[in-house]
């Protein structure tokens, strides 16, 4: 398969998909979430092939677990397709309606941003939540997942875009991309692919960031904080820092680094750190950390540190300002939750801290599409242009700018025979 050629033909259908209705890509949608039930056997039976083989070839622990694609899985994803049905057509919508002279009406109007490029690793389920968002939103999509997820990805690929052609959605709206060189071709089709998300580790984002002149839009790390100040509630925070750290390791939003403030630290630190070893977490602290509990000691240049695994970070701080500027300096401008209960603590670091997403007393895990009420996510931006945080619906739209005129001339506005007087409808 030729992307370069694949990917042209697919900017001239994009138009059409945008055109679509609501309604009918309401249905595709519907259609795919029954697809996937029906067809439930034969996706986990090919998700058993992947796991076989990622365990013969000694794939990692993190890897292993967003690789699974179970009931759990399924139940996900088909509730998040349910959840992006039930929410409103995101195209179309009049953002800005003025008359700038008689006659002369200017519009800005939401519209899908195109092409969209998603390059992911392991996680099938990913295929499942980026092929919906695109196909709600009227966005085109090429995919390409990675080699751990092969035969999954296949037939899960194979159900929606079967569900997307019986639903009568433009042909050609939606390609994988199998072959680990197509990744090259697909990076330099700068004139056809509209933006590239990544979805994986840091050296491949850093990659896909290094090797194209498409926009690329995504997180290269995941070093999540919970600083935990001296005004928290023991209990609230015990359970919020364990969940944050152990719900699902191997995610993005899972915390990495703990942070204590000292005057708590001889009360908090046995409590947490025995909760955290109860639930199988191996600790690592500063000196000062390794001092108290029993802990591997750490050195400070550590801290930008991303486990993916069953291990934590530990330091003390003497306030929240120093907490605020570790986390700054150390973090990865994803989610950081403080946990306190007192709201001016809580202000100050909500303000201060320059990440996509923060929290007072809340885990970091919660920092996902689905749990925003997105329906899902393509993934998580922690840039600052276009789009940040988890990357729903709004984050795949752009606008154009439409004006409405009766024979007008800019001339006659240049020569002051005609003036604006800007009148907003």
């Amino acid at each position: 398969m030729n992307i370069r050629e694949e990917a042209h033909k697919m900017k001239l259908v994009s138009p059409k998909l945008a055109a679509t209705s609501n309604e009918e890509r309401n249905r595709a949608l519907a259609m795919i979430g029954e697809a996937l039930n029906e067809h439930k056997d034969e996706i986990f039976a090919a998700n058993q092939e992947d796991l076989k083989r990622a365990k013969e070839e000694g794939i990692s622990d993190a890897v292993y677990k967003r690789l699974k694609f179970d009931e759990g899985k399924l139940s996900a994803v088909t509730e998040g397709i349910a959840q992006l049905i039930s929410l409103e057509d995101p195209v179309g919508k009049i953002q800005l309606k003025r008359e700038m002279d008689k006659d002369l009406i200017l519009t800005r109007v939401s519209c899908p941003i195109g092409v969209i490029g998603v390059i992911f690793e392991a996680r099938p389920d990913a295929l499942v939540q980026i092929s919906t968002l695109c196909i709600k939103s009227g966005n085109c999509a090429i995919l390409k997942g990675g080699k751990e997820t092969r035969t999954t990805n296949k037939v899960l690929f194979d159900i929606i875009y079967d569900s997307v052609k019986k639903a009568g959605l433009p042909e050609g709206c939606m390609l994988q991309a199998e072959l680990h060189n197509e990744i090259s071709e697909l990076l330099e089709c700068e004139h056809d692919v509209d933006l590239l998300i990544p979805r994986g580790s840091n050296a491949f984002v850093q990659y896909i960031m290094n090797n194209t002149k498409i926009p690329v839009m995504g997180h290269a790390d995941g070093i999540c904080h919970v600083y935990v100040d001296k005004d928290a509630d023991f209990d609230k925070a015990i359970p919020i820092v364990v969940d944050a750290k152990i719900q699902y390791t191997a995610a993005c939003n899972a915390v990495e680094t703990l942070l204590i403030h000292r005057d708590i630290a001889g009360d908090f630190l046995p409590l947490v750190s025995k909760a955290l070893k109860d639930a199988g977490v191996a600790l690592r602290g500063t000196k000062e950390v390794t001092g108290m509990i029993r802990a591997e000691e750490m050195g400070e240049e550590e801290f930008n540190t991303e486990y993916l695994d069953m291990m934590i970070s530990i330091k003390l701080v003497g306030s929240v300002e120093e907490a605020v500027d570790h986390i700054n300096r150390f973090g990865s401008h994803h989610t950081d939750a403080i946990l306190t209960e007192n709201k001016e603590t809580a202000e100050y670091f909500m303000q201060m801290v320059d990440s996509a997403g923060v929290y007072q007393n809340a885990s970091t895990r919660f920092a996902d599409g689905f749990r925003y009420g997105f329906g899902a996510e393509v993934g998580i931006s922690t840039g600052k242009i276009h789009a940040r945080g988890p990357v729903g619906l709004e984050g795949l739209m752009t606008y154009k700018y439409k004006i409405y005129g009766n024979g007008q001339i800019v001339d006659d506005y240049s020569t002051g025979k005609k003036s604006f007087h800007f009148k907003e409808l």
